[in-house]
This record gives C-alpha cells, structure tokens and sequence, in this order.
C-alpha cells in the first residue's frame, strides 16, 4: 500500500511538472557562445549575401553574389569561426528548404558540429526589395526622368494611357497566402536548425530600415502610398520573424531596430538608396552597405557574449 502511494504521488508529481512546462510555452534551445574554431553556417537572402559590398568572397564571383565583408564573414573574422556561407541573393525561405538550380538547400549545410547558425530570409518571399525596386521605377518614370537606372524599364516618349495607368498603380501589398506560406516554411527553416545541429545558437537577423518613418529624398523616389506599404511589409516581417522564432526556440537581432535611424535617407545610412552615386561602380540599390554589414557583426559579436 504505501509503495503504491509512494507511486501514485510520484506519477501526479511528473503530471504537474510536465503541465507547467506545456503553460510556459516551448523550450528555449540555449546554447554558449561559439568557441574558436567553431562551425559556424551563414544562410538566407541578398541582406545576408551583402552583394555590391566591398569585394566578392568568391573569385570568380558567382550568383549569390556574396560578400568578403557580410555580416557573417565579419563576425567569423572577429572570433575565428570556421565559416560556411551559403546565403545568395535572391533566396526564398524555399531555397533554404529545397534545392534552387544547381544549388542545394542552404540548410544542407548544416551538421551537428555545427556551433552558430545566422539567418536573414522572407523578403523576398513578399517581394520587399522587388517592390521597392518596381515602385521606385515608376516614381522616376512619373517625374520624367531621363536617365533611369540600367535595371529599370525603357520609357517611351508619350506612353499610352494604358502605360501611364500601369506607372500610377501603387505597391501591392502581398497576399494573404503568401505570409501563410512564409509562416510555414519559416516553422520548418527552424524545426530543421534544432533538429541538424542541435547544439547550435540560431540567431535570425531581421532586415534593415530601409525607408525613413519620416520624410523621403531623392534616394528614395517614392510615392507616399507606396512608402506606406513598404513600411507596414517591412514591420510585418519583423514582428513575424520575432514571433516565430520565440516560439521556436530562437533568438532574433533586430536589426531592424538597430537601424532606424540609419534608413536610405539618413545621414549616415546602413542602406542605399535606388540611385547610384556618382563614381559608385559597385552598387546594389536598397542594399545594406558596408556600414550596416558592419554594425550587424558588432551588435552580433556582443550578443554572442552575453
């Protein structure tokens, strides 16, 4: 009799605990900083690859256009991580599930030495950047422009009413469906880290601001409606990044936050802006430039520590 009662509370004991873990909500995957040496894995979109930013950490240089100076080669150089970068330009959250062309998944990467893992995906799975370059376009077309950038469509003389219809449109905010379906790849993207190389910090570094809350300038040709949308994708994207990655077990740098005050507009900007400067030779417009690649390595490096 006492046996049984000593297991009956035991059994209610494990029952209460395993209750008020269910109501805390999931378990943080908490590891220490990487060591010397450690494997660490770079993955996600153009905002991590750092195209036009300094020199190409390939020769020759590939499509992903990839960065000597990225946030990810910064941080390896500042505490002599053995880094595999596999971010690209271009990248959805489905080419880091699934192969892209010749390209495998960016999380084959991964393995269970594997001792940092630095994420920045789902712009352009709502075509963040793509809207901002399309919009942009119309706005110089709309104000007459001559010399419009190489990567914006000819304009004609006297464009048809149906052209100028198609200029005046605003950015279009993405689908309903296409959230959904970068919520769920992102729930994979993080199910996959843990399970690959469970010892691994993964750390999801948000976008940059791009656009001022305020006013805009001549970097940023844009009509306030558009601005608007760009603002709330961008916001979206950063609370959804956040929220996921709390749940799974993640951690987030915001850079977003970071960089308020360094938008295309600023004085000292971490982006460009959609034009050129003159005697720029390297440029990708709203990109991070070396000075917001900069900032992300040393904001990671003291996050690392902590």
């Amino acid at each position: 009799m006492r046996h049984d009662l000593k297991l009956k509370r035991h059994l209610c004991l494990v029952v209460s605990c395993l209750a008020l873990i269910s109501c805390a909500g999931p378990i943080a995957h908490v590891s220490s900083a990487p060591t010397a040496g450690s494997r660490y894995v770079a993955m996600g979109s153009s905002y991590a690859a750092g195209p036009g930013v300094t020199t190409p950490a390939e020769t020759p240089s590939n499509r992903c256009q990839r960065s000597a100076d990225n946030y990810s080669h910064q941080l390896a150089r500042k505490r002599n991580l053995l880094l595999v970068d596999v971010s690209c330009g271009g990248a959805t959250t489905a080419h880091l599930l699934g192969p892209w062309g010749e390209m495998p998944a960016q999380l084959d990467a991964l393995n269970a030495d594997t001792r940092l893992v630095t994420i920045t995906i789902g712009g352009n799975d709502v075509s963040f950047v793509g809207g901002l370059f399309a919009a942009s376009c119309k706005g110089l077309a709309l104000h007459a422009v001559s010399n419009m950038p190489r990567f914006c469509p000819p304009v004609k003389a006297e464009p048809s009413a149906s052209e100028a219809l198609t200029r005046a449109r605003s950015l279009a905010a993405p689908t309903e469906a296409s959230w959904n379906t970068l919520e769920s790849h992102l729930n994979q993207i993080i199910q996959e880290v843990h399970r690959r190389s469970p010892v691994a910090r993964l750390i999801f570094v948000d976008y940059l601001s791009v656009i001022p809350e305020g006013q805009l300038c001549d970097t940023t040709p844009l009509s306030p409606e558009d601005a608007a949308t760009s603002r709330a994708i961008a916001k979206r994207l950063k609370l959804l990044t956040a929220a996921l990655a709390k749940r799974g077990g993640a951690e987030v740098l915001t850079a977003s936050d970071m960089s308020r005050q360094h938008s295309a507009c600023a004085k000292t900007p971490w982006i460009t802006g959609f034009i050129s400067p003159t005697g720029v030779t390297r440029f990708t417009p709203y990109h991070p430039n070396l000075d917001g690649m900069t900032a992300i390595a040393s904001a990671l490096n003291q996050k690392l520590s902590r």
